[in-house]
């Protein structure tokens, strides 16, 4: 075989894969947007930025340095400072998944498989021009990930995390790793991170944050004014938007929101049950598990998860405007709200959920976990201990990416709805 023939032959197989990826985006979009009435007006802006990326190939960044993110850990602050646009490579699509499996231990998470066979195929829908992967050693998956991301051409920075977040230790470890990428970066994309830079962008995402807040504490009302689904669609964008047109967008829907709220409307039936959604991230196009538990006749009130509510939940807290204490104060926000079961004790994160089933009004939890997801299947054990003390239903899944267990899943989801309906009507 010629060099001319190989290399035609991986076009036409990168090709392929981008066909059948915008024909799995287009299919979750349809039900997204067509399945559910009376969708908020402002998200059409969201409806159709996934649509032209995922769907028509239309790049939202054709002229910026694009830094890959492989976790919600790495600090947006920093790179956004330097010059550079975070993209975040975690990727739902089934048919990178079975990509990553032909490279993959078949009990491999089924994100870090569909990640990394995105990036083998190299078909990333954001852009095909990301040089640089920045992978926080957060899950073991991920840790040794970054030797076949080298392998693939990329180049990977690996961000240290401790795997205690209590300790003075670990909080001091994490924040002389995060001055040290503040360093690090500027190499990366030629410019050097600046008081006055890292200043303005802790207001602007400051400001995208409080447009998100805004967003959440409406799903705590009741009537409820919009579906959770959409708010998987707001969350995800963020992945690999612009900031300053995500945050005008985000906040063109908060006011209709807020209009909704003053209207009183209903997006819920009399008797949905409200759920907290909680586990392995949803990333799109893989919202397989949220889109059946609202076409169940549930609705999601609250999430605790790294692909939607523990994104934006917390702002950046500086005492004093200086450089390093700015860039402290970025690390701290990373480290000291994060929830991720990675971490060797993880009280914060059952007490997270607990409350925000109260402050939702919740009726129950849906935990997912992915299949190979070590950490999530092994903490579920804990949180349904903490929820059953509580009184509170919850329940557990494991899946893949792969649509052949639709029915499946569908019917416990139903199952577990019509015992949530059950209850209420006892209680």
């Amino acid at each position: 075989m010629t060099i001319e023939t190989e290399q035609r032959e991986i076009e036409d197989s990168q090709q392929r894969h981008v066909r059948h990826q915008g024909m799995e985006a287009m299919q979750v979009l349809d039900v997204i947007e067509k399945d559910f009435s009376e969708n908020p007006k402002a998200m059409q802006y969201f409806y159709d930025l996934f649509r032209d990326v995922y769907c028509n190939g239309i790049k939202p960044h054709p002229d910026k340095e694009m830094i890959g993110t492989m976790c919600v850990q790495v600090p947006d602050e920093i790179i956004i400072a330097a010059g550079g646009t975070p993209v975040r490579m975690c990727n739902g699509f089934y048919t990178d998944e079975e990509v990553g499996a032909e490279f993959m231990p078949a009990k491999s998470c089924s994100l870090v498989k569909a990640s990394l066979g995105m990036l083998k195929s190299k078909t990333n829908p954001y852009s095909t021009g990301i040089k640089t992967i920045v992978n926080p050693t957060t899950c073991d998956q991920k840790k040794k990930s970054a030797g076949m991301m080298r392998e693939m051409g990329y180049k990977v920075y690996d961000m240290e995390l401790p795997p205690v977040k209590e300790s003075e230790i670990g909080r001091e470890y994490w924040r002389r790793s995060v001055r040290l990428f503040t360093k690090e970066v500027g190499k990366i994309t030629g410019k050097k991170v600046t008081k006055k830079g890292l200043k303005q962008t802790i207001s602007k995402i400051g400001r995208a944050q409080n447009a998100y807040h805004r967003l959440n504490e409406s799903r705590k009302l009741t009537p409820l004014p919009f579906l959770g689904k959409d708010m998987f669609v707001v969350t995800n964008a963020f992945f690999f938007d612009d900031l300053d047109r995500w945050t005008e967008a985000t906040e063109k829907l908060a006011d209709e929101i807020d209009q909704r709220v003053i209207d009183k409307y209903n997006t819920a039936g009399k008797r949905s049950p409200r759920i907290v959604f909680t586990g392995s991230p949803p990333v799109f196009p893989n919202l397989k598990v949220p889109l059946m538990i609202e076409q169940s006749d549930a609705v999601i009130v609250a999430d605790e998860t790294c692909s939607s509510n523990r994104l934006l939940n917390d702002m950046v807290s500086v005492d004093e405007w200086f450089m390093y204490d700015m860039v402290d104060a970025v690390a701290d926000r990373y480290l000291k709200s994060c929830t991720c079961p990675i971490f060797t004790m993880n009280d914060d994160r059952i007490r997270r959920l607990i409350e925000l089933v109260r402050s939702s009004n919740a009726d129950g939890v849906i935990y997912q976990a992915f299949a190979g997801c070590g950490v999530y299947e092994m903490e579920q054990r804990s949180v349904a201990k903490a929820m059953e003390k509580e009184g509170i239903p919850m329940l557990y899944i494991e899946t893949d990416y792969s649509p052949s267990q639709g029915g499946q899943l569908s019917t416990r989801i139903e199952a577990f709805v019509e015992s949530l309906k059950a209850r209420s009507r006892r209680q």
